[in-house]
């Protein structure tokens, strides 16, 4: 039993031994940590932590200055000689654009004023056509009527000698069956009718 008790005691300094080595190693010791609080404010390491401050700040305006900023400056140049570069792209298309605008105006006044002229010389060519066909018509109903005039003075006097013909024939039967057995002077006979036809 005195064994038993003796280990017991022993177990127990150890465990107590090693709960206080544990909170010196993880710095739990309540005293200490009430009595520094946040290492940033302790006064102590300030000259320390203001050398790597600056050590810190300096490495970063080193980086910056010699590998970020220039490869900004650099972008930011290559972009803004793109934006000028399109923009008087830009221009020089928009004057293209003007040009070619009034080009093409040019071109179409000038094509309706050709249409208008090729127009006009061809109502004018078939004027003239026209006219000559007309006069050329008309000489020809002029021909042809004096054609058919003739023809009928032609067919007239053909009727009219026709016509004597047969008042002389009759004219002659007349005066044989007013006066019979006595002789028909023929040429009285047409010489009166030659007259009376004739007026």
């Amino acid at each position: 039993m005195a064994d038993e008790a003796e280990n017991a005691g022993q177990g127990e300094n150890a465990h107590g031994g090693l709960e206080a080595g544990l909170e010196v190693a993880i710095g739990t010791d309540h005293g200490a940590t009430d009595a520094a609080g946040m290492p940033q404010l302790d006064f102590a390491t300030f000259d320390n932590q203001i050398f790597w401050l600056i050590l810190t700040l300096l490495a970063i305006f080193f980086v910056l200055s010699k590998i970020a900023l220039p490869r900004i400056s650099a972008v930011i140049a290559e972009r803004q000689g793109t934006l000028t570069n399109d923009l008087a792209a830009a221009e020089d298309l928009k004057r293209q654009a003007a040009e070619a605008e009034e080009s093409y105006n040019t071109a179409l006044a000038n094509a309706r004023a050709e249409a208008q002229k090729i127009a006009q010389e061809t109502r004018d060519e078939i004027q003239a056509q026209l006219q000559v066909e007309i006069d050329k018509a008309d000489a020809q109903i002029a021909a042809r009527a004096s054609e058919g005039e003739a023809r009928i003075a032609e067919i007239e006097a053909g009727a009219l000698a026709t016509a004597e013909e047969v008042a002389r024939d009759v004219a002659a039967e007349i005066v044989r069956a007013l006066a019979p057995g006595q002789d028909v002077d023929a040429d009285a006979v047409s010489a009166a009718v030659t007259a009376r036809v004739r007026g």
